[in-house]
């Protein structure tokens, strides 16, 4: 048995080294494993990080954008409603110089009318029937137009 006991001893030795150097690479193995595990966990880490910064300066430029589009349609709203006003406006008075014509027209007319009835004396006087009368007087400061129906 003393030996058997001598033999056993190197070998045992061996399995023991052979033991420890299989926990050794086992143990390796697993660090290396968590290693690997923890740099995945830092580089997933790292690009949700990157994609919401992108993300985020993405929804700042589409907002910036809309501003900008939204900034266009008020100005052209504005510039539309500007020349709105100012047609509006030059019908306006286009329409008061065509009643201020139209005035003056008729005005310019009835000066005329008063002229060719008007004699020396100021005042012209037609009669027919008895029954109708008409009398046109003129003062020299505004014209007048009267008339006067007479009955029987």
């Amino acid at each position: 048995m003393g030996s058997k006991c001598c033999k056993s001893g190197p070998d045992k030795d061996a399995l023991e080294k052979e033991k420890l150097k299989r926990l050794r690479e086992k143990r390796l193995r697993e660090r290396v494993k968590a290693a690997g595990k923890i740099q995945a966990w830092w580089r997933g880490t790292l690009v949700r990080r990157t994609l919401l910064v992108a993300a985020l300066m993405a929804w700042m430029i589409q907002l910036w954008w809309r501003t900008c589009l939204w900034r266009r349609v008020l100005k052209r709203r504005q510039d539309l409603l500007k020349i709105y006003v100012i047609q509006e406006e030059a019908a306006v008075k286009l329409q008061s110089w065509v009643r201020m014509w139209q005035c003056h027209r008729r005005y310019c007319h009835v000066c005329n009318a008063l002229c060719i009835l008007q004699v020396p004396e100021g005042c012209f006087a037609f009669q027919t029937h008895d029954a109708l009368q008409e009398q046109y007087e003129v003062t020299p400061s505004h014209p007048e137009f009267h008339i006067e129906i007479l009955s029987v």
